[in-house]
């Protein structure tokens, strides 16, 4: 068990303050029409679009806008959306995932190569940065849903491999191919979760104590988060409290 790092706090906090919330909610929908669309419509019979759901309902997207994502689904106008990961380095050589959905691969991938050049980033080949991530499910809960012990516990018997716990909450690692399993496992002990989706875990973050590198850094991942086609962007760095204070 270890403190969560403080690149996840400050996504955390920046996910609850954002103001382009119409942009948020528009990538969530997606991926639960998605989700619906490669599988059943319904979430309790398709693990993938209960995942969605779930992560689209901590992010207080309303229950008409979901149930709008899942009938396009079901309806012949529906986009053929193709996932694609792109791999990455950023300012100082920080390795940065991209999880991308689009129905145009090459905009996304000239917009993607655009970014990170202008960054003073390099946009690299497939498998280029994946070797410094663990491709793992994470399972969030808020501080009150038991000290650090009764959820360490709850997580080794739901199966889990990883906690970290600190002020604000707790963060259960397991595989990827067992999200939903443990995920169902923790609900029977602890509630519902705040969230329950697949990641990019960092193996070895480095840590930014320079705060100019830190605010090019986050300029490039926010405006790759404010490309409509990409849905997720993960790097392999921590920042320092100092440099976090600042941002």
């Amino acid at each position: 068990m270890a403190g969560h790092s403080k690149w996840a706090n400050i996504q955390h906090r920046k996910g609850r303050q954002d103001a382009a919330r119409s942009k948020l909610f528009s990538k969530l929908a997606k991926e639960i029409t998605v989700a619906a669309k490669m599988g059943d419509p319904d979430p309790e019979k398709n693990p993938r679009l209960r995942l969605a759901v779930k992560e689209a309902k901590a992010k207080s997207v309303p229950k008409d806008v979901i149930d709008r994502a899942i009938k396009k689904s079901l309806g012949g106008d529906a986009e053929n959306y193709e996932e694609i990961r792109y791999e990455g380095y950023g300012p100082n050589g920080i390795a940065l995932v991209v999880e991308a959905m689009t129905d145009n691969r090459n905009r996304t991938a000239s917009n993607v190569r655009s970014y990170f050049t202008k960054s003073g980033g390099d946009l690299g080949q497939t498998g280029s940065v994946a070797f410094m991530f663990d491709r793992v499910g994470e399972i969030m809960y808020p501080a009150s849903a038991g000290d650090a012990d009764t959820v360490m516990m709850a997580a080794i018997e739901a199966g889990a491999d990883d906690v970290e716990s600190d002020e604000e909450g707790h963060w259960i690692y397991c595989a990827d191919t067992a999200l939903n399993e443990v995920s169902n496992a923790l609900e029977a002990a602890l509630g519902e979760s705040e969230t329950a989706k697949l990641i990019w875990k960092p193996q070895a973050p480095t840590e930014i104590a320079d705060l100019d590198t830190a605010q090019k850094l986050m300029k490039l991942i926010d405006t790759l988060e404010d490309d409509d086609d990409v849905q997720n962007v993960t790097g392999n760095f921590d920042l320092s409290e100092e440099v976090a204070a600042q941002l």
